[in-house]
């Protein structure tokens, strides 16, 4: 008998030697397949094999209702590493809840959910949950097959950001489930024409005024709306669809709830122990120690997880200047430089590089989204030239310009125009993605609608303009749920957005039968997507013209197409208004946003302009167009073939 049993041990070491050693190393990127608890065999008898590193403990013992919560009767066999746990348990049976109890070196015992956990109670509840992963068929091979032939880069990407609790509701105020969602909500994002939605964060979290950003675990979705196999029923829902799947990822910071990861072992593990870096304070929350190896397994594995586990599209990586400054929301005296003297955290830097490496490397078509709000340099280029290895960013100094501007009465807008503008300055500087994000809509900010001067309907057409400004301005877009029917209510994550506006109220109505054809118009305009790194397929017309508050500009594509931008912020028409074109001929209006079907007035009867032999803007030719207040109007060159073709016709 103990024969049998060290042959079976020896057996194990050999199969966890190598994984371990890559995990203490921070090089394992797949520890949801070592730690956690894994059905098994053994013996055979069929059971679950749990795994959990703790290598500050006494002892650790699996509890649970299986063995009505008694500390000492499954207790855990310490692993080759001499740090972490094993123990297999025949008999049990899937979503059977359990916890580790933990001694820690002081003789504190401590109740702790899986680190690794795949599933979980539903809050307020805490105990992890037992779960097979593995069985569900997926359905979206050609997507992927897609998505792989395609240049990211210079493909529409329109993403529609959802909070999956508050979007909608059930009648009686319960949530729709993943398997609701994936009825609804893919019918809905597929018939608005978004290419992209991006989920708030899903991983499992205790409060529900976090909105998720304070995760308890990383490997779980969260219980409130089904299984994990519910959840891939969703996100393959969305693929069958043709829509990309973005998540929430937050590797920063994490919260100090007792059944977490805070002090897992009865002492800073996952944490920092270093006295200026072991807190976010004005967060209440423990960041990440970003200097051990296990950690930077642990999160590299959490963010590969979701893409293999889950086929997810990408991830937006949540406060990553954070993460980047060790002064970060730190006064004088409450941080330590780096060895250089600099307020750069070298290890995080560290970790993101390998962070991405990592991702790209098992998953080529990844999108990796950096929220990161400071200036600094080159995160979306290569870590091999000094770089965090993002290939997107959100931009979110476009975003601050842009509503600011837009909040100010437009009588003052005009000594405030470079707000319009300076982004140019740096938008081929990185892979941008133009942000209007849940952050903007709460928090006493107003709603994207009730952030536009002046009276009801001009609060539409104020916000039809911004939206056709963003989506002709180089960069990704990104808008936050509500926005496409203009809800005046912040966003509340208690409730449902108010989608009876859109049904009752016909210019709500009307906005949202305008987002559909933008989003339509984007979609199918290579000039507006194709070319997002160079002045090659961008090049002002008229970025000076404060006084009458207008922009104007044109987007080329690849094969030289052009649409003009024309966008007029002003509260008051600009009559007779000469815009400076490339050469003479007809010019077509193809999309306004003040067209009566959107909402607008419908001023522009007239579609088709002539460019006369009158210098504006630095260009020889002009067009002269009664431009209406708060009108975004995309305009294309009529070749003189086009025309003449159409004149035979007739």
């Amino acid at each position: 008998m103990q024969e049998t049993r060290g042959k079976r041990m020896a057996s194990a070491e050999r199969e966890t030697d190598f994984p371990l050693y890559l995990y203490h190393h921070g090089k394992n990127d797949r520890i949801y397949d070592l730690y956690g608890a894994h059905r098994a065999v053994q013996n055979g008898k069929e059971g679950y094999l749990f795994r959990v590193w703790a290598p500050h403990a006494r002892s650790v013992s699996v509890v649970g209702d299986f063995n009505g919560w008694d500390e000492t009767s499954h207790i855990m066999e310490r692993m080759i590493d001499g740090q972490s746990f094993e123990l297999f348990i025949p008999g049990l049976r899937q979503y059977d809840i359990y916890k580790y109890c933990i001694v820690a070196a002081d003789g504190r015992k401590l109740m702790k959910a899986d680190p690794v956990g795949f599933h979980t109670e539903t809050p307020p509840e805490t105990a992890s949950k037992l779960y097979d992963l593995e069985g569900y068929e997926w359905g979206d091979a050609e997507y992927f097959k897609g998505i792989s032939n395609r240049n990211i880069y210079s493909s529409p990407v329109n993403i529609y950001e959802v909070n999956l609790l508050s979007w909608k509701k059930h009648e009686d105020g319960n949530y729709l489930s993943y398997r609701d969602l994936a009825s609804e909500l893919v019918s809905y994002v597929k018939e608005m024409g978004y290419t992209h939605v991006e989920f708030m964060p899903v991983t499992e979290y205790p409060f529900d005024g976090s909105w998720g950003y304070q995760v308890t675990g990383y490997f779980a979705v969260t219980s409130r709306l089904g299984t994990p196999k519910d959840f891939m029923y969703l996100v393959d829902s969305f693929h069958r669809a043709g829509i990309g799947v973005i998540l929430d990822w937050v590797p920063a910071h994490f919260p100090k709830d007792a059944h977490g990861l805070y002090e897992f072992d009865g002492q800073p593990l996952y944490e920092s122990s270093q006295w200026d870096r072991m807190e976010h304070k004005s967060w209440g929350t423990r960041r990440f120690d970003y200097g051990r190896e296990e950690v930077l397994s642990f999160l590299i594995s959490g963010a590969c997880f979701f893409f293999d586990k889950f086929h997810v599209d990408g991830l937006r990586v949540d406060a990553v200047a954070s993460m980047l400054y060790l002064d970060y929301d730190k006064r004088p005296g409450e941080w330590v430089p780096n060895i250089y003297g600099e307020n750069k955290n070298l290890e995080a830097i560290a970790f993101l590089r390998r962070l991405n490496e990592a991702v790209f490397l098992r998953f080529p078509y990844a999108m990796m989204i950096a929220e990161e709000s400071t200036a600094w340099g080159l995160v979306t280029k290569p870590a091999s030239i000094g770089g965090l290895g993002f290939n997107f960013k959100w931009n979110m100094g476009w975003m601050n310009d842009m509503l600011s501007y837009l909040c100010l009465n437009p009588y003052f807008r005009m000594n405030n125009h470079n707000k319009l503008t300076f982004s140019m300055m740096y938008a081929f500087s990185e892979n941008y993605v133009l942000p209007i994000s849940h952050d903007e809509v709460v928090h006493g900010k107003c709603s994207l609608i009730n952030k536009m001067p002046g009276e009801y309907e001009e609060k539409f057409a104020g916000v039809r303009a911004f939206l056709g400004y963003m989506f002709a301005h180089p960069g990704k877009k990104l808008n936050f749920m509500g926005y496409e029917f203009g809800q005046f209510k912040e966003w509340d994550y208690k409730e449902g957005i108010e989608f009876f506006l859109r049904d009752e109220y016909e210019l709500h109505g009307k906005l949202s039968v305008y987002v559909k054809a933008l989003n339509t118009f984007y979609k199918n305009s290579p000039a507006f997507y194709e070319i997002e790194d160079s002045w090659d397929g961008f090049e002002w017309l008229a970025p000076d013209d404060a006084d009458r508050n207008i922009v104007s500009f044109i987007r080329r594509d690849r094969a030289g197409n052009e649409i003009i931008c024309l966008t007029c912020f002003s509260g008051a028409d600009a009559k007779d208004y000469l815009l400076g074109v490339n050469r003479k001929g007809k010019y077509k209006i193809i999309f306004s946003s003040d067209d009566k079907k959107y909402g607008g007035e419908g001023k522009l009867s007239k579609k088709t302009y002539t460019a006369v032999k009158a210098p504006s803007h630095g260009k020889e030719y002009s067009l002269r167009i009664d431009v209406p207040k708060f009108t975004c109007l995309y305009l294309v060159y009529v070749p003189t073939e086009t025309r003449t073709s159409k004149t035979s016709k007739i």
